[in-house]
């Protein structure tokens, strides 16, 4: 449906400089664009690849459905079992593991259902809930929320069963976190959006650390044969370059304070 684009609110565009002759439209997370990362690559990509890159700035959810509908050139997300579906659906051409972070789970210094002291992400979650402390999800179809909903899984529990400590806000991770910290509430985040945030109040990181938190970041071009009129070329060579020296150097140099915000690992497959 080529109209969708004019319904999304979260729409937000990163122009490279005008010297670059070809275009193409990218849709990104969030929790990527919040992390500055953008703002080193795309000057880069123009100069050393000739591409100028519109960021569309959603969900994971909402990205996918933009390369499904043809409204991108690309997607970069993290949901490792929605974009495998992507590309077996034929909608992507294959799948480029480009880098990774982690997620953590945060919530108020005094921490009242004693996460810091669980041994598991699953654990956090039950004394959370045990506790019935107030929770915030993103409730987005966030690459986010759907990890947290997949740690609620191996729980045993169901976040339909909750009561109102529970709370799903349709929201950015930048919104999310601005209630969990208002509301002195816990909340699963990535690093990069939580080292960004300038609004912590009384938030502090209680866990981190488990496998089960791992946040791989995946390229994926549209597949041309089911929309011609996509930018094919351009998407590969992009593809070519996140997932080449290029493309590492500065995903590996980038820093906040002097911690590493995303760690390179290009692989591609399909």
């Amino acid at each position: 449906m080529r109209n969708l684009l004019a319904g999304i609110v979260a729409l937000n565009m990163v122009l490279c400089p005008a010297s670059a002759s070809d275009t193409m439209r990218l849709a990104v997370t969030t929790s990527f664009h919040n992390s500055g990362l953008s703002d080193v690559l795309l000057p880069a990509i123009a100069e050393e690849l000739a591409v100028k890159v519109h960021l569309l700035v959603v969900g994971t959810g909402q990205a996918l459905r933009l390369g499904r509908n043809g409204d991108v050139d690309a997607v970069l997300v993290h949901a490792r079992d929605a974009e495998e579906r992507f590309v077996e659906a034929g909608y992507g051409v294959r799948r480029c593991e480009i880098m990774y972070n982690d997620f953590v789970i945060l919530g108020p210094r005094s921490d009242p259902a004693k996460v810091a002291s669980t041994d598991s992400a699953v654990g956090a979650f039950r004394a959370v809930a045990e506790a019935q402390e107030r929770f915030v999800s993103r409730g987005d179809e966030s690459g986010t929320h759907l990890r947290e909903l997949a740690i609620w899984s191996q729980a045993d529990l169901d976040p339909q069963d909750f009561g109102s400590w529970y709370s799903e806000v349709g929201a950015s991770m930048g919104a999310s976190l601005n209630t969990a910290s208002g509301l002195d509430a816990y909340i699963l985040a990535d690093r990069a959006s939580w080292l960004t945030f300038g609004n912590k109040g009384d938030l502090a990181m209680l866990y981190s650390g488990d496998s089960s938190l791992h946040n791989q970041y995946a390229y994926l071009r549209v597949n041309p044969a089911l929309h011609p009129h996509v930018k094919a070329e351009p998407a590969r060579r992009l593809e070519n370059w996140l997932s080449g020296p290029g493309g590492k150097r500065l995903i590996d140099g980038y820093r906040l304070n002097d911690q590493p915000l995303f760690t390179p690992n290009a692989s591609c497959t399909g």
